[in-house]
């Protein structure tokens, strides 16, 4: 429980609650066009909720990314170079379709960073980790406390770069105690106020699953209380969905 584990795609429920933090507090607006923040933006009408919500129009990915490592190029420079080109790069206009988009909260993050005049790790433990009173969350954990998963001869494999812009999305760890207090605290005991837009919802489950190359992990709580987080090494990200789902169905049964 003292390890720390990539937990993906989770990472967007942190992102997603720092916006509706920074919202409750007057620092953005839901509705603010994305320009406000980001001035190299052209008038797209990408607001910050339709990135939060996947309706920004934008593609899953960055464009050029390679296969080995698919986020080590892709810094900051990287994303502010793409800011003038949404308009070209949005496969659609916003608030239409959904279309899952890693490349979408790497700018909700840049744009949240930017109205907080502070770095995305700072203002997540400003307004998500520290009022739910949790610590062992980081985009650097030190690599001797990391859990990574093992290649073809029993080496711990190197961990794809997710710390530069793509860490809104994506990059963050945590100890499997910290990711089951965030679902918890979050979903739960709604600490913070009402779920995040980040998680996806399917009747009275709200969940978020997250995937790396190495690592899967599923995150769900129901309206009754039960809940759920699974995290495997080497696990299929498909699998891992199922399982927790799976545990869910045979609580309420249990019940």
């Amino acid at each position: 429980m003292d390890r720390f584990v990539e937990i993906g795609s989770l990472t967007k429920v942190v992102t997603g609650t720092a916006l509706a933090r920074m919202a409750t507090s007057g620092v953005v607006g839901l509705d603010d066009p994305l320009e406000r923040w980001l001035p190299a933006t052209p008038r797209t009408g990408i607001t910050l909720l339709h990135l939060a919500q996947h309706t920004s129009g934008l593609p899953r990915l960055p464009p050029r990314i390679s296969r080995r490592d698919p986020y080590a190029a892709f810094d900051r420079r990287a994303v502010h170079q793409l800011l003038s080109r949404l308009d070209a790069i949005a496969a659609r206009p916003p608030g239409r379709q959904e279309e899952y988009s890693n490349l979408g909260y790497a700018i909700l993050g840049e744009a949240l960073a930017a109205a907080a005049g502070t770095t995305y790790e700072e203002l997540v433990t400003e307004y998500v980790l520290r009022p739910l009173d949790i610590a062992e969350v980081t985009a650097n954990p030190d690599p001797s406390r990391r859990l990574s998963a093992t290649g073809r001869f029993g080496r711990p494999r190197r961990p794809w770069t997710m710390h530069g812009a793509i860490l809104p999305a994506g990059g963050l760890w945590a100890t499997p105690r910290a990711a089951a207090d965030l679902v918890v605290r979050l979903l739960v005991e709604r600490r913070l106020g009402d779920p995040a837009p980040s998680w996806q919802t399917a009747g009275t489950l709200r969940w978020h699953n997250g995937a790396t190359r190495d690592a899967s992990v599923f995150a769900g709580a129901t309206d009754d209380g039960r809940w759920v987080l699974i995290h495997r090494l080497n696990g299929a990200p498909e699998e891992t969905d199922q399982a927790g789902v799976a545990l869910l169905k045979r609580h309420r049964t249990a019940s």
